[in-house]
């Protein structure tokens, strides 16, 4: 006979972590804030400038919020990306608390943004090199984004 098996299936998570559409359907996040997310101080000014080849496109104050989902579905994302080969949920621009131990032993933290990518079909890159899937990345003053094969460039200031 077959033991029960009570592992977690996601089927509770995935109801929980959904919004629900116009028509009736429901669109599953791929992606939810982890305990550590802060909105960054206001004298950190965080800012995404969206460049299509040398023309600037737009500009994004990131520190407006914690969290930026990056994608084609209009309904759940902050920043929508609308080329093809970028995923419906593809990547996240996150700000996060971390804290270190100075030489005297003081606890010193600060608020820093970081990147994962959603497991996208086609990838995001950082700086011209592929970031792995499900992993944050720190990105830093003047770091260079691209999602997918979009020709637009993602420069974080």
């Amino acid at each position: 006979k077959e033991k029960p098996n009570f592992g977690n299936t996601g089927v509770l998570a995935a109801a929980s972590n959904s919004v629900a559409q116009a028509d009736g359907s429901r669109i599953t996040l791929k992606y939810h804030e982890p305990p550590e997310a802060r909105k960054p101080s206001p004298r950190d000014l965080w800012k995404l400038f969206i460049f299509k080849g040398s023309d600037l496109v737009d500009t994004i104050e990131l520190s407006a919020r914690s969290c930026w989902l990056v994608g084609r579905e209009m309904s759940v994302v902050d920043l929508p990306a609308e080329h093809p080969s970028i995923s419906k949920q593809h990547a996240v621009f996150q700000f996060r608390y971390t804290e270190k131990r100075n030489e005297f032993g003081d606890k010193i933290g600060k608020v820093k943004p970081y990147i994962i990518d959603l497991e996208s079909a086609n990838g995001t890159m950082l700086n011209d090199e592929k970031i792995p899937e499900s992993r944050y990345l720190e990105l830093r003053d003047k770091d260079m984004v691209h999602f997918g094969n979009s020709t637009r460039e993602y420069v974080v200031m």
